[in-house]
């Protein structure tokens, strides 16, 4: 059975938790910072997963049965590799958009607004192609101020209708 240190697993939770939240704010700074948290919370886990300390993964040093998981090694390896350039460029783009802007704040999506704004319109004009009782459709309307100062309101009448 592998004995697993609840620390590392602890601290890897808490370093991609601590990622996500940073990923999901709006300056560019804490995405970066978020994700070498991320990168780093994840290669802890890896490391976790990796089972215990063996001999190196070479052939003839050693039995099979005591040697590490070479897979695990290969795979920290990589997910290190990758976060590290993913940094470089998510550090890049920061330093440009701070060169044009002034500020490392993510800006508004005008597309996303645009079909938000459109989907929020279809939805209504869907509801529209549905009929509905008079009473749902045109409730009756109340004004607290003629009831606060006594007066009646004529509009009515003058337009044919009545309250």
């Amino acid at each position: 059975m592998m004995n697993v240190s609840f620390a590392l697993l602890m601290l890897g939770a808490v370093l991609i938790g601590v990622g996500v939240y940073l990923i999901l704010e709006r300056s560019l700074a804490r995405v970066v910072l978020g994700f070498a948290n991320l990168t780093n919370g994840i290669n802890i886990l890896f490391l976790v997963a990796g089972g215990k300390a063996g001999a190196p993964p070479i052939v003839g040093q050693a039995q099979a049965e005591e040697m590490a998981d070479p897979l695990v090694q290969a795979m920290m390896l990589t997910a290190i590799v990758i976060g590290v350039s993913t940094i470089g460029f998510l550090l890049a783009m920061a330093y440009r958009s701070w060169q044009l802007d002034g500020n490392d704040e993510v800006q508004d999506d005008m597309e996303d607004r645009r079909i938000a704004r459109k989907n929020a319109k279809d939805r209504l004009a869907a509801r529209a192609d549905v009929p509905l009782p008079l009473e749902e459709d045109a409730p009756a309307s109340h004004d607290e101020t003629e009831d606060a100062l006594g007066v009646s309101d004529d509009h009515g009448e003058r337009w044919g209708g009545h309250r």
